[in-house]
């Protein structure tokens, strides 16, 4: 499974719409900042599956701030970042992470792209803005690769 992950794209759409054409993901993940944008997204592709959560420039929302997925049998937890202040570190992040289990931990607000795996497996992920890269992860028979990769 090939998943494509973006995260504050702030209006800028046409670095994701040029991602997902020229990769052709299974899977979108949008991380926040703006949360309309991957609403446009889920308009342009309503076949392609498009988890979000909202960021910190999204306003007054319902939505959940944070989420736990499974995607082929491995789990992720997504949020946009302000929550866990990653501005400051990825600590609490991490636990949080490490707390819940999960195999991938994705978030966004610093506009950094970062993209390790840490000694213990976990997969930690920050896309960048999407006007300048993206993030992919590929599941398969089991294994996760993860890259930054810029527009």
């Amino acid at each position: 499974m090939k998943i494509l992950v973006f995260s504050d794209s702030h209006r800028s759409l046409s670095g994701m719409y040029r991602a997902i054409e020229a990769h052709a993901p299974q899977q979108v993940i949008h991380l926040g900042d703006l949360q309309r944008d991957a609403e446009e997204l889920a308009y342009a592709y309503p076949k392609l599956p498009i988890c979000m959560v909202p960021g910190n420039c999204d306003g007054w929302t319902m939505d959940p701030a944070k989420k736990q997925i499974t995607l082929e049998g491995k789990q992720i937890l997504l949020s946009h970042g302000h929550l866990w202040g990653v501005k400051r570190g990825y600590e609490g992040a991490t636990a949080d992470a490490r707390a819940c289990g999960a195999d991938i931990l994705l978030f966004g607000h610093t506009h950094r792209a970062l993209c390790q795996q840490m000694e213990d497996g976990l997969w930690v992920m920050n896309p960048g803005a999407a006007r300048f890269s993206f993030g992919e992860i590929l599941i398969q028979d089991g294994q996760i690769h993860c890259q930054v990769i810029e527009l």
